[in-house]
């Protein structure tokens, strides 16, 4: 299903209390971004347990329950999870993930709140969750009948809300200030292959790693647990900004001329995230029309490119990094500079081409 209008976790409890405690909810949402824990927390702010399902792991039969007979009827008697006897929040994970028939079983739960002769209690509310089929997730299309009986909320990653949570949470340090540096590094969009990829679930097990291991650890074992649940080019950038919080050596060093780019090979990922820094910098700093620009960013432009040359000498694929354009082909530094880069020094133009 896609999106067109999407939501930041921020915005979710108000929303589920105007919407779930009336209508049931569907909540979409890539893997990682923090659908069950909002929903956990939104039952536990109204007092509400929260018994989860997973469509996954469900046959019907685990829904309608078993038969029984009673004055000479078959009755169905639905598990102990569901037949409460006090309100509670029904959460329906992975539901768009779960077998067309376990799908089917789920309509009258969701429309009119009952299995068989059993009625959810008042005050019940059912909230169901799931990944898109754009995530490389494991989802089925559900059926018209299911979607039309369901309010559908799509959330979003927001790093300012992450790191409010971060920040409440007891987050490992590096983690919520890398993150306070890199906001597009919170949530990337799922690979089409086997790998780690970053989320706000992954950044946590990431914290939870760190603090694991303690301010001890050492490098090789710390490129693990980062290579093994961060995207392979945020991984990188985490472990170069690791060793500048160790080693108190950054960007600002190099732009005053106290310090150089680093040249070891062992130190690559460090001068990736140096480069990275400085091309934040170029672009935050340098205005976008020639005109606009004053002696002093005149100065800092020769410095920058000065700074390139040095950086095309150690790895012109690093320098590249920094004149590169956006995900989307956009350019990031200003054209005019672009240009001169261009005059200046053609073979790291070439290579960006």
């Amino acid at each position: 299903m896609q999106a067109a209008v999407t939501v930041t976790p921020a915005q979710i409890p108000d929303l589920l209390l105007g919407l779930a405690t009336v209508r049931p909810v569907f909540l979409w949402g890539a893997p990682g971004i923090g659908k069950s824990s909002l929903v956990r927390g939104f039952a536990e702010s109204l007092g509400l347990e929260c018994v989860s399902l997973l469509g996954t792991q469900l046959a019907p039969e685990d829904l309608i329950g078993v038969p029984q007979i009673r004055d000479g009827r078959s009755v169905f008697c639905p598990p102990e999870s569901i037949a409460r006897d006090e309100p509670y929040c029904l959460f329906l994970d992975e539901l768009n993930a779960a077998t067309p028939d376990v799908q089917k079983a789920f309509y009258s739960l969701i429309l009119d709140r009952r299995i068989g002769s059993y009625e959810l209690p008042a005050g019940s509310i059912v909230i169901g969750a799931g990944n898109r089929a754009t995530d490389n997730a494991l989802a089925r299309p559900i059926a018209s009948a299911l979607v039309n009986r369901l309010t559908h909320v799509h959330l979003r990653a927001s790093a300012a809300d992450w790191l409010v949570w971060a920040g409440e949470n007891g987050m490992h340090p590096w983690v919520t200030d890398y993150v306070t540096d890199r906001p597009d590094h919170l949530w990337s969009q799922p690979p089409k292959t086997e790998e780690p990829f970053s989320t706000p679930r992954s950044w946590h097990m990431l914290s939870d790693a760190l603090h694991s291991f303690g301010p001890g650890i050492d490098e090789d074992t710390l490129k693990v647990i980062v290579h093994g649940t961060l995207t392979p080019a945020h991984a990188v950038s985490f472990c170069g900004y690791a060793k500048i919080v160790r080693h108190t050596f950054g960007i600002e060093a190099i732009l005053k001329g106290e310090a150089s780019w680093p040249a070891r090979i062992e130190d690559r990922d460090l001068l990736y995230y140096l480069a990275e820094a400085f091309r934040g910098r170029l672009a935050k700093e340098l205005p976008r029309q020639k005109e606009h620009v004053s002696e002093s960013m005149r100065q800092t432009s020769y410095r920058a490119k000065s700074l390139l040359v040095r950086l095309a000498e150690i790895s012109v694929e690093v320098a590249q990094t920094v004149i590169a354009d956006d995900a989307e082909g956009r350019p990031v530094l200003p054209a005019w500079f672009l240009v001169e880069a261009a005059r200046d020094m053609p073979r790291l133009v070439e290579a960006r081409r």
